[in-house]
């Protein structure tokens, strides 16, 4: 950000996510393409009567000299519609404030919406140059070609203009969403622009902020032009966990235990992983119960946690996390875990377990609500539902909502904008957490967390977001290039 009053300078333009993460500490509504339309139609003016298509028109000019104050020429590539005519009107007030907008525009404006034939009006009053060259030089790109615009084929001039945008040495500002980009779910189109700045108007969109949203759109902000939705939204970007401080006057027993069965042979790693972040989550005590019978206590450099047998352990009194580095070999006690355990996180080859065993769902959705979750990445959650990665990908909202109604339980669908999914409830995508969790063992990391805060009391929605949160936030703030699970684990 080029200042301390870019905030003011920006029409109330709020950051929604920064170069280090998240910039915001509340919850935010998330509303898909058809409702945002909607609103668009009811509320075709802005709340002083100004026609809502030159308030963000005129949001977008000041936001561009808010983060790009020393930029002079400024290439502005509109396309046919609405999202175009936001650009009219902000190469129109940028002219006025001694800029050098110019506009490209390959299509017949007179076949635009009507907004937008207005906004081209305006824009040739003013003197705006338009062309449909692009110009060699510019400081900053603005991309307002097809915003929510459905995806489909584009012409080679667009192509053409797209690649530019994003081959620049410039800054480029993406209108509402990033072209390309699919505003509710976050898949790309193979040309997408891939923008520094994205500032999502009216709405926030949830294509934003899961699967490829967060690369295509840069820093995300944000403008409601002033209006206030009439409905619900259709997903919920989250909020930081609200956990209670610990009293003076308590022990290890107030914080719960945390059993974690995994560790097959080769790969006690995982269990022991996942032991450790439990532990650092708080959690009062924690068992580790490895599949390898070779293995009979911790690693030297973890002393806390306690190695027990499978037999010698009262799951209903545990908070169990199950599958961590578990193989083939977790099936054997996976059943009366699902059926004994006070509280369930699955993960890893739980999950596949699971998938291969589908007659096991029933014990599942017999379990108290609240008491179960699950951890699946993309590979895992298509197994889970019969389907393809690609299939899950590609509607990831939808897929995590799938898995939860399916499995009446807590889902977190990990990635990039990690899914959490409740019963009955909207989805939840998470705001924290970057490229530096690609890393072997975080999800073991996160799997321990989870039943960390089982233990001490939060049910299945509330430990869930927790983790995935602050799992988000230690990546978020780690400075280094490389962030291993292990040093992971002491930053949760």
């Amino acid at each position: 950000m080029c200042d301390l009053h870019a905030k003011e300078n920006a029409t109330n333009s709020e950051r929604i996510v920064g170069p280090a993460g998240t910039a915001t500490d509340k919850a935010w509504p998330l509303f898909d393409v058809a409702h945002t339309r909607q609103l668009e139609a009811k509320q075709p003016v802005s709340p002083n009567g100004i026609p809502l298509m030159h308030t963000a028109g005129l949001a977008l000019a000041k936001f561009t000299l808010a983060v790009t104050p020393h930029a002079k020429v400024i290439w502005i590539a509109c396309g046919p519609g609405n999202n175009g005519g936001d650009g009219l009107i902000a190469a129109m007030h940028l002219r006025q404030w001694g800029k050098e907008p110019i506009v490209t525009i390959a299509h017949d404006p007179s076949k635009s919406p009507p907004d937008a034939q207005d906004a081209w009006q305006r824009a040739q009053t003013a003197g705006v140059q338009c062309q449909q060259e692009m110009p060699a030089q510019f400081d900053v790109g603005i991309d307002a070609l097809f915003g929510i615009g459905t995806l489909r084929p584009i012409s080679s001039t667009y192509e053409n203009w797209v690649e530019r945008l994003n081959d620049a040495d410039a800054h480029t500002i993406a209108v509402d969403v990033p072209s390309g980009l699919e505003a509710d779910t976050g898949t790309t189109a193979k040309i997408h622009v891939r923008a520094d700045y994205t500032l999502s108007l009216l709405t926030l969109k949830p294509g934003l902020f899961t699967a490829h949203g967060r690369d295509a759109g840069g820093e995300i902000w944000f403008n409601d032009l002033g209006v206030t939705p009439h409905f619900a939204p259709q997903a919920w970007l989250g909020a930081p966990p609200v956990l209670s401080l610990r009293t003076h006057a308590s022990h290890k027993g107030s914080y719960g235990d945390v059993a974690i069965v995994g560790g097959a042979a080769g790969m006690t790693g995982a269990a022991w992983l996942a032991g450790s972040s439990a532990l650092h989550a708080g959690a009062g005590r924690i068992f580790v119960c490895l599949l390898d019978p070779q293995v009979q206590s911790p690693p030297p450099d973890m002393p806390e946690l306690m190695v027990r047998a499978i037999g010698d352990v009262d799951w209903s009194t545990k908070a169990v996390v199950a599958g961590c580095g578990g193989g083939g070999a977790i099936a054997e006690v996976l059943p009366k875990l699902m059926r004994e355990a006070r509280t369930l996180v699955l993960d890893a080859d739980a999950l596949n377990q699971l998938a291969l065993h589908p007659e096991w769902t029933e014990w599942l959705t017999q379990r108290s609500s609240g008491t179960t979750a699950m951890t699946p990445h993309p590979l895992e959650a298509a197994r889970l539902l019969g389907i393809t990665v690609s299939e899950v990908q590609a509607n990831r909202l939808k897929a995590a909502q799938l898995l939860a109604e399916r499995y009446q339980c807590a889902v977190a669908l990990k990635g990039s904008g990690t899914v959490i999914a409740i019963p009955g409830e909207l989805a939840t995508i998470n705001p924290t957490g970057n490229a530096r969790l690609a890393s072997a063992g975080t999800g073991d990391v996160l799997a321990g967390m989870v039943g960390a805060y089982f233990a001490q009391g939060l049910d299945a929605s509330q430990a869930t977001r927790a983790a995935v949160y602050r799992h988000g936030l230690a990546a978020d703030r780690w400075q280094g290039p490389v962030l291993h699970a292990s040093e992971l684990c002491r930053r949760i």
